[in-house]
C-alpha cells in the first residue's frame, strides 16, 4: 500500500500515514465482502491523505498521547472525507474517482449509498475510541453538520447562473475548508497545545481549504479545448458553477445567457462556455483569490513554534497550493 509521493521526502510522517491507512483498511472489514472490497479499493486508490497528515503534523506541537489512539483519530478524518466523496459521486453520477471507477460505477448506487452511510458510522466509532472527551465528539458532530450543510448548499445552487461569489465561498467553506480546519485544529487540541497554537492551526486549516478548493476549480478550466479534464465536463453538465465561471458571468452575463435555459448542454455549448471563462478573466480572477488564501495560510504557518514539523507543514502547503495539475 504505497503512500502518495508527496510524502516521500518525509519518512516519519510517511510511516505514520502507513499506520493510519492500516487502521482505515481494517475498520471497513465486515461480513459483506462486496462492501469490504469496494471500500478497501477506494482507500488503496492513491489519495494524498492530506487531512490525517495535517492532524498528525499539528499533534507534534504539544504532548499527544502515544500509541494507537493518535492514528485512530487521523484515520477517522480521512474516513469522514471518504464518506462525503462517495455520496458526491452518487449525486453527480460520476464514473471516476482518483483515476479509477467510482464505487457507484463499479457496484451500483445501492451499494454506494450504503458504503457512504457505513463510513459515517466508522468515523464516529474511530473517533470515540481515540478520544474519551465528550466535548471532542460534540465538536466533531458540529463540524460534520457544517460539512453536510455545505454539500446541501451546493445542491441548492445547482443550475443557478445567478449564484454569487459570497454563496460560492460559503458552500466551499462547508464542503472543503471545514474538514481541513477541523484536521489542523484537532491535531493541535489532541496534543494539548496552547490556545494560541490551536487558533493558529484553525486559521491555517481554513485558509488551506479555501485555497485548495478554489485552485481545484481553476485547474478544471485551465486546460486547452483539446485537453479538457473530465471534471470540467461533469461540473458544467451537473450544473455546479464554480468561481471562474461566476467571475466570468459577472463580467459579461449576456455571453452566458445560454445557462438560463436550465437544460442539458451539448459538448459544443460547454466548449463555448469554457472559452468565455477564459476570455472574460474568470480563471485569472479566481487564481488571484486562491493566491490570497494561500498567502494567508503561509503567513499563519510562520507564526507556529519552530519545530521540524513547522517546516514540513510549510513545504507541503506551498507545494499543494502552487500546483499546476
Amino acid at each position: 500500500m504505497a503512500i502518495h509521493p508527496i510524502w516521500d521526502q518525509f519518512p516519519t510522517i510517511q510511516k505514520e500515514l502507513t499506520e493510519t491507512q492500516k487502521i482505515m483498511l481494517s475498520s471497513v472489514k465486515i461480513r459483506n465482502k462486496e462492501m469490504t472490497e469496494a471500500l478497501q479499493l477506494f482507500f488503496k486508490s492513491g489519495g494524498k491523505l492530506l487531512r490525517p497528515a495535517y492532524f498528525l503534523l499539528f499533534s507534534k506541537f504539544g504532548e499527544a498521547p502515544n500509541g494507537k489512539r493518535r492514528f485512530q483519530y487521523a484515520a477517522s478524518l480521512e474516513i469522514l472525507h471518504a464518506a462525503t466523496l462517495v455520496h458526491d459521486d452518487i449525486i453527480d453520477e460520476s464514473p471516476v474517482r482518483r483515476d479509477l471507477p467510482s464505487i457507484q460505477a463499479l457496484y451500483g448506487k445501492d451499494i454506494a449509498v450504503y458504503a457512504g452511510d457505513f463510513l459515517f458510522t466508522v468515523y464516529f466509532q474511530l473517533l470515540s475510541g481515540a478520544s474519551k472527551d465528550l466535548s471532542t465528539l460534540e465538536r466533531n458532530s458540529v463540524n460534520m453538520r457544517k460539512i453536510l450543510i455545505g454539500e446541501l448548499d451546493q445542491l441548492h445552487l445547482k443550475n443557478n447562473p445567478n449564484i454569487t461569489i459570497k454563496q460560492y465561498l460559503q458552500h466551499i467553506q462547508g464542503k472543503t475548508a471545514q474538514l481541513f480546519q477541523l484536521s489542523c485544529y484537532e491535531g493541535a487540541h489532541f496534543a494539548n497545545t496552547s490556545k494560541r497554537v490551536q487558533l493558529i492551526a484553525q486559521r491555517i486549516g481554513y485558509n488551506i481549504g479555501m485555497a485548495f478548493q478554489i485552485l481545484d476549480d481553476v485547474l478544471d478550466y485551465s486546460s486547452t479545448e483539446e485537453d479538457f479534464h473530465k471534471p470540467v465536463l461533469e461540473d458544467i453538465k451537473n450544473g455546479n458553477y464554480t468561481l471562474p465561471l461566476i467571475y466570468a458571468i459577472k463580467e459579461n452575463p449576456d455571453y452566458f445567457s445560454i445557462l438560463n435555459d436550465n437544460r442539458d448542454l451539448t459538448d459544443d455549448e460547454i466548449t463555448y462556455i469554457v472559452k468565455g471563462i477564459q476570455t472574460f478573466g474568470g480563471i485569472e480572477k479566481a487564481s488571484k483569490l486562491a493566491e490570497r488564501y494561500t498567502n494567508k495560510a503561509l503567513s499563519e504557518i510562520n507564526k507556529l513554534p519552530n519545530i521540524p514539523e513547522k517546516e514540513i507543514i510549510l513545504t507541503v502547503t506551498t507545494k499543494l497550493l502552487h500546483r499546476n495539475d
